[in-house]
């Protein structure tokens, strides 16, 4: 068995991480701004007075956000390269690719976090 002071430092040196953390996010601005959070947070009932708090919430949307716009990426990447794969003979070189999120890229890339998401009849 391991001695309570070992427990104990493994607990202090958690603590002191997330002291550090919460320092840091002290001076990081996240793309999506605190006044935003704070107001979908208080539409939602929840309440906080701490902004390290919020700016922990905003942070965690960013990542989500962020997630899901990358898995949309890569639907329209593997739909492109089908896409070019069939249409290479009327290539000439290389270019420079451009991506365009469309639904179809981001319809799927939500249905894996759960989100379901259809265009609306009159876009059809």
């Amino acid at each position: 068995m391991g001695s309570p002071s070992v427990g104990m430092e493994e607990d202090n040196g958690a603590g002191h991480a997330l002291s550090d953390f919460l320092l840091q996010l002290e001076n990081y601005n996240p793309s999506i701004p605190d006044s935003v959070v704070a107001y979908y947070l208080n539409a939602s009932g929840f309440e906080s007075q701490d902004p390290r708090l919020i700016r922990l919430i905003a942070l965690a949307s960013q990542k989500f956000l962020s997630d899901i716009a990358n898995d949309a990426l890569q639907h329209c990447k593997m739909r492109t390269s089908s896409q070019m794969t069939q249409s290479s003979k009327n290539q000439k070189g290389p270019k420079e690719k451009k991506y365009v999120m469309t639904m179809e890229d981001l319809v799927p890339a939500l249905q894996e976090y759960g989100i379901t998401a259809k265009k609306p009849h009159y876009f059809v």
